[in-house]
């Protein structure tokens, strides 16, 4: 394939997903337009879109002149019901892509959602009736309770009959990658956390369950993601599939946890069986977090520009251990592979470098 013809709209371009796909897609030759509402980018080769959304207008208006012939959706926004989550990502989703439509441009619709698919939403975890069998495929059926991820599933569904774009659905376990003003960014947070206990001489105290801090589990790196998507929008025998993406490799987080903790040559405290929520543990630590930054002349002085503890205790609190079977993408040629302690650590070398955190 001749990727200087290729044209990618990447909307949520400023996110872990967005920019690290970005990146991905700029190295193999593509024209990359990123869409977000906040066009600071870090990546010089990006062209930036700034649109709304769930306003037609600001659409038309941003995207006049521009026909990509792959558009790669990895942003939502959070709202406080899972009926608003629905209403609101869905018209993010059909919003696009009607004005799109009329472009005859676009070859190809990725979609990235995420374990919810399987689990339910942030209000309702695995509250379905039983807890899913794992390692959790993507044949598993859809919960029977709300929820945004099939809403937004839906809105690809009915386009690409009516356009006649092929699509892929990307479904990822704890996004770990580099990015500023995440909602949803374990690898930070925790990096955050740990320069906190460095500094202040706290232990690092597991937030999560048992059945997390004993189970096997694995993650998603934003790098293999961005592999995938584009693997997958680019190979005829992956398009209109669903796929799970993770790194390839298991662990436990009672191992991890000590690993993390020794990177920053701090002290982890063994699970004593209580949960232990990170968002009370970083409540009350927005002014140490501003000395820290003074001190060591970092560039975000906002504990919550940089941390998502809300995110990070729902991802390790979660009642059973859940880890993604791969054997879909894997038959069809995806072998990519990412050691997992390496995406921590390799991202936590990245924020110290980049003067997040000292």
């Amino acid at each position: 394939m001749d990727n200087a013809k290729n044209i990618a709209l990447v909307v949520g371009a400023t996110g872990i997903t967005g920019s690290n796909l970005a990146q991905e897609l700029i190295s193999q030759g593509w024209t990359v337009y990123g869409l977000s509402r906040n066009t600071n980018s870090n990546i010089p080769e990006l062209i930036p879109v700034k649109a709304d959304l769930l306003n037609i207008d600001s659409l038309n208006t941003a995207l006049e002149g521009i026909s990509p012939t792959h558009v790669y959706f990895t942003t939502w926004m959070r709202n406080d019901t899972e009926e608003e989550n629905i209403r609101v990502n869905s018209a993010l989703v059909r919003n696009l892509l009607d004005v799109l439509a009329h472009k005859q441009s676009v070859q190809h619709v990725a979609l990235v959602t995420g374990l919810k698919h399987y689990l339910g939403p942030f209000e309702a975890y695995v509250k379905a009736g039983k807890l899913p069998e794992t390692p959790v495929r993507e044949e598993h059926p859809r919960l029977p309770l709300p929820n945004f991820y099939y809403a937004q599933e839906d809105e690809v569904y009915k386009a690409s009959e009516r356009d006649g774009f092929t699509w892929s659905i990307h479904r990822p376990h704890t996004v770990i990658g580099y990015a500023v003003g995440n909602l949803m960014n374990m690898g930070t947070t925790l990096a955050v956390y740990a320069s906190i206990c460095k500094e202040t001489g706290r232990k690092f105290v597991w937030p999560g369950s048992a059945e997390q801090w004993n189970g096997v589990s694995d993650v998603t790196d934003a790098r293999i993601l961005a592999k995938q998507l584009v693997w997958a929008s680019t190979t005829e025998s992956a398009k209109n599939q669903a796929f799970n993406i993770v790194n390839g490799d298991v662990f436990r987080w009672k191992w991890l946890w000590k690993r993390l903790a020794d990177w920053f040559g701090i002290e982890a405290e063994d699970f004593d069986g209580t949960v232990r929520p990170l968002d009370h543990e970083l409540s009350k630590d927005a002014a140490t977090w501003k000395k820290i930054t003074e001190k060591y002349g970092l560039k975000e002085d906002h504990l919550d520009r940089l941390a998502s503890a809300w995110h990070t205790d729902l991802d390790l609190g979660r009642p059973l251990e859940v880890m993604c079977d791969m054997s879909n993408s894997r038959k069809l040629g995806f072998t990519a592979y990412q050691n997992t302690e390496d995406s921590f650590t390799e991202l936590f070398q990245k924020l110290r470098a980049e003067r997040l955190i000292p």
